[in-house]
């Protein structure tokens, strides 16, 4: 069985990232791009494996199964995980990324809400500063009050397309999210990424397979970290 490490590998005998074990467990050709695992899902998977620590990474191999067949073009699934992220993120980040990720809870929110098939002119339709955020999205920009007002004041004019929310926007706050919590000064950055990654599978599972899924997990206040 390949060892988890970071970066490409090209072939299993050099070990394995985690998309690289998901491939091998699927049957498919060794790719840490495999059809098996939505696109998305699979970037943030790699952004974890390559990001945490060397001692951590084992903990990772219980999630690898759970990825694979997990897989629907259902934009939903785009904006989930971008949210998931983005409100993980955002109550740790450095302030200087935390504009940034309160603009993409925004974006995600919006996402969904017009997926969902909010009508123009209804509340929680149009501009994303304005739609109803969940729970888990109070809480994150509630931490985060300065962020917060500065992502709506810039959003109110904004409009994102479906096309450039799959192509740049959701990619983009998995990025920074990812970075956020790495760079973030927190006691132990290796958890909460697991815990992304599990959130964000356990989304997936529930929108792709109909299935309960796990509640976004509470964001990490100032007294926590």
């Amino acid at each position: 069985m390949p060892v988890l490490s970071r970066g490409r590998h090209r072939n299993p005998k050099r070990g394995a990232c985690f998309m690289e074990l998901a491939s091998y467990l699927a049957g498919e050709r060794w790719s840490d791009h495999p059809a098996c695992t939505h696109p998305l899902l699979a970037a943030l998977a790699r952004l974890v494996n390559d990001n945490t620590s060397d001692a951590n990474r084992a903990r990772l191999v219980g999630l690898v199964p759970s990825i694979i067949d997990l897989n629907a073009d259902d934009l939903r699934v785009d904006a989930r995980i971008a949210l998931r992220c983005a409100t993980t993120a955002l109550p740790v980040s450095a302030a200087e990324r935390q504009l940034a990720l309160a603009v993409s809870v925004l974006a995600a929110e919006e996402m969904l809400a017009r997926l969902d098939g909010i009508p123009p002119g209804q509340p929680g339709a149009g501009r994303f500063a304005s739609v109803p955020l969940s729970e888990a999205s109070q809480r994150a920009m509630a931490l985060v009050p300065h962020a917060a007002e500065q992502a709506r004041r810039f959003s109110r004019a904004a409009r994102i397309t479906e096309k450039g929310f799959r192509r740049y926007a959701a990619p983009n706050a998995v990025q920074l999210s990812v970075v956020g919590i790495v760079q973030a000064c927190i006691p132990d950055p290796d958890t909460l990424l697991r815990d992304l990654l599990t959130g964000a599978i356990a989304d997936c599972t529930a929108l792709i397979r109909g299935t309960d899924t796990q509640a976004v997990p509470e964001p990490i206040t100032p007294a926590r970290i």
